[in-house]
């Protein structure tokens, strides 16, 4: 593993690091979710329409991705990410002082520059490290990532409650800001084999596309993501609009699934490199799926509370956390000299697949249909992904990842 010192942007990046760019990647998807409703009161269009600024984003990072990593491979890590967070400045000023839908919407998918912190965070840990070594260190970066999100919510509810949406805007503007000054100082390049051509990276996509390990894993982590994204649309109408909470309230809510994220990529940091990827992603997968079924016999008898609701969510969150770091790690050593694009493509994959799950969930949800909709179509991403995981493990060891660092 390279030499890392904090703050020395001749050496790799600190873990610090990466946890602040992957976790702004994070914290800018979810901040505003409790002001949602209140949003679309605001600009007097209805919850389908305002529910574009998440399942539009998801869908605009799918195509951010697929430029971020070729443009990493071939200009370095350190400029694409710095690069990437200017224009998360930009766009942040422009959402917080818009009074039309439409500029809103444009600022907003402008944000979408920031997915190169999750886009670049795996790249990165790739560069540094083997295939193994990078399943753990991948869930320890999600895991410290978590805490940034899971408060995220929370925070962007109380900042709407006592000034207004558009302060959520202006915290991520601060923050980003603070992050930039953490990049320039401490993100030294670690692609020290730099592609010749930006082209040429998207003529090694064939070769990527035809592997059927990259897509194992690309599928498994989309179906995986695909609960997550499913409930991040539809959550703030279940409790917003459903359940009548208010926006920090709502807020709170969302800890449930990010703590049991945080608790199952803890768990894969340490134990990964042990038990191995393929074990992790399967233990991963069936507890997720546990996760997603427990609520719908509690609806289906009339336990409607939001606990009954938000709470089995951690399970889903721990099932997460403990195969997505396998998953990621997995899909960027298939060609480890193409970590960034497969990163990109893989992301991109992932997210298009989220976006239309996000997209869904706020589609089918009604007052009068209540939460099941959505519990359904977590549950059925959760079979999925197993599925997924359980095809994976039969490819046999054909085609396995490059288990070797390619420094």
């Amino acid at each position: 593993m390279p030499s890392t010192r904090f703050l020395d942007r001749t050496t790799a990046p600190h873990i610090v690091t990466l946890v602040a760019i992957a976790g702004l990647s994070a914290l800018t998807m979810n901040i505003f979710l409790p002001a949602l409703p209140g949003m679309a009161v605001d600009f007097r269009v209805d919850y389908a329409s305002i529910q574009i600024l998440l399942s539009g984003y998801i869908a605009a990072t799918a195509l951010v991705q697929l430029l971020i990593g070729p443009l990493s491979d071939r200009f370095g890590r350190r400029p694409t990410m710095i690069g990437c967070l200017l224009i998360l400045l930009a766009a942040s000023l422009i959402c917080a002082v818009s009074t039309n839908f439409y500029v809103l919407v444009a600022g907003r998918l402008l944000q979408t520059a920031v997915v190169a912190g999750l886009v670049l965070s795996r790249a990165i840990v790739r560069d540094m490290v083997p295939m193994d070594q990078a399943a753990s260190m991948i869930g320890y970066v999600t895991m410290g990532m978590t805490v940034i999100p899971m408060v995220g919510p929370t925070l962007g509810g109380v900042l709407s409650d006592h000034f207004g949406w558009r302060a959520n805007f202006l915290a991520l503007f601060v923050i980003g800001a603070v992050i930039l000054t953490l990049v320039l100082s401490d993100l030294g390049e670690t692609n020290k084999s730099k592609s010749s051509s930006f082209s040429a990276q998207f003529r090694a996509w064939p070769g990527l596309l035809m592997s059927s390990h990259f897509w194992g894993y690309t599928i498994a982590g989309t179906f995986t993501t695909g609960a997550f994204f499913a409930f991040l649309g539809g959550a703030p109408f279940v409790g917003g609009t459903i359940m009548q909470m208010s926006p920090s309230t709502l807020g709170l809510q969302f800890m449930f699934i990010a703590g049991g994220y945080i608790v199952g990529n803890y768990l894969s940091g340490r134990y990964s490199r042990r038990a191995g990827i393929a074990k992790m992603m399967l233990i991963g997968a069936m507890i997720a799926l546990m996760g997603t079924f427990i609520p719908i016999p509690l609806f289906w008898l009339g336990a409607t509370s939001p606990m009954a609701f938000f709470m089995p969510q951690v399970i889903l969150g721990f099932g997460n956390g403990l195969a997505l770091p396998s998953t990621n790690a997995g899909m960027v050593s298939v060609r480890p000299e193409l970590a960034g694009s497969a990163s990109g493509l893989g992301g991109a994959i992932m997210m298009g697949g989220g976006a239309i799950l996000s997209w869904l969930a706020s589609a089918i949800l009604s007052v009068e249909s209540g939460p099941m909709p959505l519990l359904i179509v977590m549950f059925a991403c959760c079979v999925g992904a197993l599925l997924a995981t359980l095809w994976l493990a039969n490819l046999g060891d054909s085609q396995q990842p490059e288990h070797h660092s390619k420094a």
